[in-house]
């Protein structure tokens, strides 16, 4: 997939954004030869202990996990991103250990199977300090998704082959992908069950479903987390699924947290796809939607500039505020980008300035998103 380079730049009056994260951290540094070196020492220290803050955990039901995750899918997928080697992708998930993530996600059908090679030999060294999650309900042909499957012998066969992959006995978090119309829930769930009494999964996930649907299914087999998108941007889950997952114990794991980069500041009204890319048939990337919805953007870059932080910083702390059992999975393929998201752990909001921020972003009329009604029906 290829984007084309009409995209110019985004400048504006102290911008501070992904690209200029590094430099704005080396600039924090000057001045500091004006203290005294005790002074300074404190500093440090005060930092490190900050650094140490990161690796703070949340619980999805009894899940314990890191407050921010990584999402595995663009490393070898080829969905968002050219799909990245081995050699380039097991550093960045080992680094991303190294600065407080335990959380890790994937699923058979990135790649398809890649994704999960990749991130079994990345923390195999580390398993046992880690979570993975992992996602099932697909078929496959000749390497290709073929359609929804969830009967119960083929999720066995799926797991099997995820253990293999991952280089480990246990899926952590074992997620339905997407629900199959021709499996009822219930049936699903209790597959799941006989799965994590033969000790191959302990949690039981749920993804891109009906409240309804994460009713039914908890009666049979306790769920652990529910993962749908959530953002700035994409706010239907408000719509019952947050409460339904509050009153029932289940975790939330926002996926596209920051709008497929979009408020991380990595398109502006100048973004044009080629047509092989995926963005390209993404409603909310047409050149209308992204013209429409740079309000937002915009408004994000502000609080950014109020804060001291990155516009993705923002737009993580803002979902990491909402509720305390939701844990965001940006995905990455670049450490550095890891490094920033797991600092916006650090930025803090007052319950007058969430506010403030909801009245602002509220005004604003978005393009190509979900609408609100949908988080009833599962997807």
């Amino acid at each position: 997939m290829k984007k084309e380079n009409k995209q110019k730049p985004n400048i504006y009056q102290g911008e501070i954004n992904r690209r200029n994260f590094i430099t704005k951290s080396a600039i924090a540094g000057i001045g500091l030869g004006a203290l005294s070196f005790s002074t300074a020492s404190a500093k440090r220290a005060e930092s490190e202990r900050e650094i140490s803050n990161l690796s703070k955990k949340r619980k999805l039901g009894t899940l314990e996990v890191s407050a921010i995750g990584l999402g595995c899918m663009s490393m070898t997928s080829g969905s968002y991103n050219p799909p990245r080697s081995k050699e380039e992708m097991i550093p960045v998930i080992r680094g991303a250990f190294d600065k407080g993530v335990t959380f890790f996600d994937t699923a058979e059908v990135y790649g398809p199977f890649t994704d999960e090679e990749i991130v079994g030999e990345a923390l195999a060294p580390i398993r046992d300090k880690v979570v993975i999650a992992s996602k099932f309900g697909f078929s496959f042909d000749n390497g290709q998704r073929s359609g929804r499957n969830s009967q119960p012998k083929h999720i066995k066969q799926a797991v099997e082959g995820m253990l293999k992959r991952l280089k480990t006995d246990r899926i952590d978090l074992l997620y339905l992908h997407r629900l199959d119309p021709d499996v009822p829930i219930e049936e699903v769930a209790g597959t799941v069950k006989e799965l994590i009494q033969e000790g191959k999964a302990l949690h039981f996930g749920l993804s891109e479903v009906a409240p309804d649907t994460m009713r039914k299914a908890h009666q049979e087999q306790k769920v652990s987390a529910l993962q749908t998108q959530y953002s700035l941007a994409e706010r239907f889950p408000e719509n019952q699924i947050l409460d339904t997952c509050e009153e029932l114990g289940i975790g939330f794991v926002p996926w596209g947290p920051v709008f497929r980069g979009f408020l991380g500041d990595k398109f502006n009204e100048f973004s044009r796809f080629s047509e092989d890319s995926r963005f390209a048939s993404v409603a909310s990337f047409t050149p209308e939607a992204i013209n429409q919805n740079m309000a937002l953007l915009k408004l994000v870059r502000e609080w950014a500039m109020k804060k001291d932080a990155t516009p993705a910083q923002i737009s993580l702390a803002w979902l990491l505020h909402q509720k305390p059992f939701i844990v965001p999975i940006p995905g990455t393929t670049k450490l550095h980008h890891v490094d920033e998201n797991m600092k916006a752990t650090q930025v803090k909001f007052t319950s007058t300035e969430l506010e403030e921020f909801r009245t602002a972003f509220s005004k604003i009329e978005l393009a190509g998103v979900r609408t609100m009604e949908s988080a009833l029906k599962d997807q």
